[in-house]
């Protein structure tokens, strides 16, 4: 296809969108051929410009981990296991060496599993496309998988979403977590992160039983 070709439309019942550059491709002609309004609605029509909410919020540990236990601790776009916040932190405190933990991340300075394994939250319709804040849009993924989304759509990236796991069968270390610092009370003292984690599980925990 030429520069100034129109795309052949999709037969009739297809349910296939158009190739979204040949979309922009036909507004360029459209302009090339001193068109701007066909070009204005070609875009309007079939690449629309959306805005969403600024998706910059933090959400609160209980609703963190309401997430993490509703979804099995398995981080739904790769379908991997993961690891209490928790008790990844508490791995480092007590292995520093070989389970180094940067304060800010640093990748030179922490353990590759501080980014593979560790749960966050992600919107599944990225809320800058558009997509809901609420917990119907949410799913557990790793940082790494979470940093590699950004505000792309499971379809523009060809992923898919894996099923939730079961927190009765892997609770990601959760119960490990909370039996070591009980046992270990001037560890939990000692640390205001692992306190905070503590206290947010034992209320989620509570919660579900």
């Amino acid at each position: 296809m030429t520069f100034g070709d129109r795309p052949r439309p999709a037969a009739a019942g297809s349910a296939e969108p158009p190739q979204k550059a040949d979309v922009l491709a036909r507004a360029c002609a459209a302009l090339s051929a001193g068109d701007a309004d066909t070009a204005k609605a070609v875009i309007a029509t079939d690449y629309p410009l959306v805005i969403g909410a600024d998706p910059q919020r933090r959400y609160t540990l209980t609703e963190t981990l309401r997430t993490f236990y509703r979804d099995g601790f398995v981080d739904r776009y790769s379908g991997t296991r993961l690891i209490h916040p928790g008790a990844l932190r508490t791995l480092s405190v007590l292995l520093p060496e070989e389970f180094p933990a940067h304060p800010n991340g640093k990748m030179t300075e922490t353990h590759f599993a501080l980014w593979e394994l560790f749960p966050t939250i992600d919107h599944v319709d990225p809320v800058t496309r558009g997509g809901a804040d609420d917990a119907s849009n949410w799913v557990t993924t790793s940082m790494l998988r979470n940093s590699a989304k950004a505000h792309w759509t499971l379809r523009e990236l060809g992923w898919t979403l894996h099923p939730p796991g079961d927190a009765q069968h892997w609770d990601g270390l959760t119960n490990w977590f909370t039996e070591y610092l009980t046992d270990h009370p001037d560890l939990a003292s000692s640390s205001e992160y692992l306190r905070r984690w503590l206290r947010a599980t034992r209320a989620v925990r509570a919660e579900r039983a």
